[in-house]
């Protein structure tokens, strides 16, 4: 019995090495949502490859869950440079939320470090669909807008919604008529789809690629500016003929008064994991896809996304001015 309680606590203080914060870590990973999600995944996954290559010898993750983001960015902000190395995942909703006003911060009050991996808006269908194009899906909403219903996991007004309306306004088609029909995460999205409670799932190339390797259904087009290496055979938007393209990033952040040395630093640990077979397998387990870029060019594709974003959200009405 006493060995047993001497294993539970050395257990226990094994597990609080990971989960405290900056507990006798190298490098802290601040995670705005809860576990299990893509941005949990991305910092853990990063974090991990990160110490199996030996550039970290340890890293830490704390999910901060609260204010759709913006408790954790409030925490970075305030902990500036107190609390030694940290990086705070996040990704495009940090530019939606933003812009519509649903946090009081953006990326412009952070120090973007480098964004790291890509993941496509995609559109699928079940397998039996009569459509079995992109241009089948165009062709039904302009004879009847309604006639299409478009599943997404996320709330109107967010990523999936939008990244479908300007697929549509691509095609001339006015994206406020867009039937979406959201639902509490990408799983229950899939399974409305799978149901046919929907006819077309607006989501993320990893997320459409696992049902479309299950066999139950078809990836229509892809939103990547050209034709995806690893998937040739998933055509692009920009080949069919519109001109959309739009990716979801995820990236990395620091305090806002970050000194230079440290911004060097942490851009060098992210270039130099990129290019080890740690994190190719990471990669490969994930279905990501590399999209490294260092500050500047970073900062560069949030302020264009940020503009894209912002018309079709005037478009749809979601925000004003």
């Amino acid at each position: 019995m006493t060995m047993f309680k001497s294993l539970k606590r050395s257990v226990l203080a094994a597990s609080l090495l990971v989960a405290s914060p900056l507990a006798l870590a190298n490098l802290h990973f601040l995670v705005p949502g809860g576990p299990g999600g893509g941005w949990d995944t991305t910092a853990r996954g990063v974090g991990e490859a990160m110490v199996k290559a030996g550039i970290e010898d340890n890293a830490s993750f704390q999910n901060m869950s609260g204010g759709g983001g913006g408790r954790a960015i409030a925490y970075l902000i305030e902990s500036g440079t107190k609390k030694g190395d940290m990086l705070m995942v996040n990704s495009t909703p940090i530019v939606l939320r933003a812009l519509s006003g649903k946090i009081p911060y953006s990326y412009r009050d952070l120090t973007p470090v480098a964004s790291m991996i890509a993941d496509y808006g995609a559109f699928v269908v079940r397998n039996d669909s009569p459509f079995k194009t992109w241009q089948d899906v165009i062709d039904a909403m302009k004879k009847d807008p309604g006639s299409v219903k478009v599943a997404g996991g996320s709330a109107r007004g967010s990523m999936d919604h939008l990244v479908a309306a300007q697929a549509v306004k691509a095609a001339g088609l006015d994206g406020r008529r867009l039937r979406y029909i959201p639902y509490d995460a990408g799983g229950k999205a899939k399974a409305g789809l799978l149901s046919g409670e929907v006819n077309l799932l607006s989501t993320g190339l990893s997320e459409a690629l696992e049902v479309a390797n299950g066999g139950q259904a078809r990836i229509l087009a892809v939103t990547s500016a050209e034709t995806l290496p690893d998937y040739p055979a998933i055509p692009t938007l920009k080949s069919l003929g519109y001109d959309m393209e739009f990716v979801n990033w995820r990236g990395f952040f620091a305090t806002p008064d970050l000194p230079a040395d440290k911004l060097a630093e942490y851009t060098e640990k992210l270039r130099k994991l990129q290019q080890t077979p740690e994190w190719e397998a990471v990669r490969a387990r994930n279905g990501w896809l590399n999209l490294f870029q260092e500050k500047e060019a970073f900062i560069k594709s949030l302020e264009q996304q940020e503009a894209q974003l912002r018309i079709v959200m005037k478009e749809l009405g979601f925000i004003r001015g």
